[in-house]
């Protein structure tokens, strides 16, 4: 289900609404880092650099879309 959403929200975005007001919130190492969903794209390498399973956060604007539940 999560990569599922995670797919949606980036494919309207990229397609439909602009990646301008969308920012993707990740975990690197023991940190997490924001950055827009254009940049996060190129420095995933289309999701090999950066595995969608570390995507933490998808905010559209000051509106959260995906937040990854803590276990």
């Amino acid at each position: 289900m999560t990569k599922g959403k995670i797919k949606e929200i980036i494919s309207k975005a990229k397609f439909g609404e602009g990646m301008a007001d969308y920012k993707i919130v990740y975990r690197d190492f023991d940190k997490l880092v924001e950055v827009g969903l254009g940049e996060f794209l190129k420095i995933s390498g289309n999701f090999e650099a950066i595995p969608m399973s570390r995507i933490q956060i998808i905010k559209k604007k000051n509106k959260i879309l995906f937040q990854k539940t803590m276990r």
